[in-house]
């Protein structure tokens, strides 16, 4: 009996710790919780010698020019980039690679300019950006969107000696920066040119997971270049758990391999980062990474809400707290905010409200005053977003059935799986579902640990 009680307290234990983690499931049965359990000791643990550095955090931009000029030395350099490429002190990639010491000892010669999602200033909120001239260094700024991701076209290739890749990622698997990534690297590979990575810090830490997994159905990691009349859909690649707790450079390698793209890929990583760390830790700038993400906030509730960009809801852009809020006018929010409340998820709470949008880029209510719930965080370490966009459908659908309208593809393409929507809508127990997909999270965590850098 006594060995039972270790053995229970024990189970107890590892379940709090995969709770704490984002990994979280009170259903998991033992065998499930201990793997989570040792590959939480690796993912928080960090590299040898990792905890006790006190050196400040420098982007793949410095430790480029301070460590590695080597692999730009002497080149014409193509650079895939935003307002998001700069270092410590806010000075671009532009700038550094065109014009600081370090670029001109070595000769390095910046010939042409790549723009994703959004623009090389992170302004545009649309499709079909245009291409454009960089007003300070006059170079070509080729637009990486249009209808939808593209990769560099190959006559804007021509002459560029090495592909250089700086953006900022955010953590989550619906993120077009990480499609531009892939697609650039596929014609880097394509065009025998070295591609390389200035990695940056994933902003919602990298020792957290959670789910849903993309069904391997709606994944399309092969498709760069659609036929004409169907849009590439670089926010849905692979199976990738919702929240995924790795770096574009950690990405970068397992992309590489996993797809057999041959690219002559180098990761130059962030000096001074560890797995645990938030981005409000780092000491580094923060920039907004695409127009409605103003905040750290809102870019840890975004996996948990981008899912109903495919509804008739708001995500509250047109709004400050962009992904931070869900509305529209039937919504019975007090509703809705007090079964989520009485639920309860962690690190959360939810609060009735009203807001209106303003020149709402996704049409949706625009200068209309709307009932809605207000996410408002409590403990970020135990936020689980993908139970908390589940906790939400599953209470809208319960409160207004009859008045929400799901766009069925464009939410699973986002959510991850149609299985996962079609359980919430019959009104099953939130917890129970994302219970289901917890395993997939943990093997995806467990195959992806030999990528990791840091």
């Amino acid at each position: 009996m006594a060995h039972a009680g270790v053995r229970a307290n024990e189970e107890r234990g590892m379940r709090r710790q995969a709770r704490a983690a984002g990994f979280g499931t009170a259903r998991l049965g033992l065998v499930s919780a201990v793997v989570l359990a040792s590959s939480l000791s690796c993912a928080t643990g960090g590299r040898p010698g990792e905890s006790g550095s006190r050196r400040p955090v420098a982007p793949g931009i410095t430790v480029l020019l301070e460590d590695s000029i080597h692999l730009v030395k002497g080149k014409r350099v193509g650079l895939i980039t935003n307002q998001t490429g700069i270092d410590r002190d806010r000075v671009s990639d532009i700038d550094l690679l065109s014009g600081s010491p370090s670029a001109r000892k070595a000769a390095v010669t910046l010939v042409a300019l790549y723009s994703p999602e959004h623009g090389i200033r992170g302004t545009e909120d649309h499709h079909n950006v245009a291409s454009e001239r960089d007003e300070k260094t006059g170079l070509p700024v080729y637009s990486l969107y249009g209808a939808t991701t593209v990769p560099p076209p190959d006559s804007t290739l021509v002459g560029v000696e090495v592909l250089v890749f700086d953006l900022q990622d955010i953590g989550t698997r619906t993120w077009t920066y990480v499609g531009t990534m892939l697609y650039a690297m596929r014609a880097a590979s394509r065009h025998h040119l070295p591609f390389v990575v200035l990695d940056r810090p994933n902003p919602l830490t990298g020792d957290r997971a959670d789910g849903p997994l993309l069904d391997s159905a709606l994944a399309n990691p092969e498709d760069d270049a659609p036929p004409p009349g169907r849009r590439a859909q670089a926010y849905a690649l692979y199976p990738f758990p919702l929240r995924h707790g790795m770096t574009m450079g950690e990405m970068a390698r397992y992309y590489n391999d996993v797809l057999q793209l041959g690219a002559d890929l180098h990761v130059i990583p962030v000096r001074g980062w560890r797995r645990t760390m938030w981005f409000d830790q780092t000491g580094l700038p923060w920039v907004r990474p695409s127009p409605n993400l103003p905040s750290l906030t809102s870019s840890l509730l975004y996996p948990a809400l981008v899912a109903f960009e495919g509804s008739n809801l708001s995500v509250g852009r047109g709004t400050p707290e962009a992904f931070q809020r869900l509305g529209a006018p039937w919504l019975n929010a007090r509703a809705v905010a007090e079964l989520l409340n009485d639920h309860g998820f962690a690190g959360v709470r939810f609060e009735a409200e009203r807001f209106t949008p303003h020149n709402a880029t996704d049409r949706k209510y625009s200068e209309v005053e709307v009932p809605g719930v207000r996410i408002v965080v409590t403990n970020r370490n135990a936020v689980q977003t993908g139970r908390i966009g589940a906790g939400l459908l599953w209470a809208i659908a319960r409160t207004t059935p009859d008045s929400v309208r799901i766009n069925t593809r464009s939410f699973d393409l986002r959510m991850g799986a149609p299985r996962v929507r079609e359980a919430l809508m019959r009104g099953e127990d939130p917890d129970a579902v994302l219970d289901r997909e917890m395993p997939a999270v943990i093997a995806f965590r467990e195959r992806v640990r030999k990528y990791n850098i840091y």
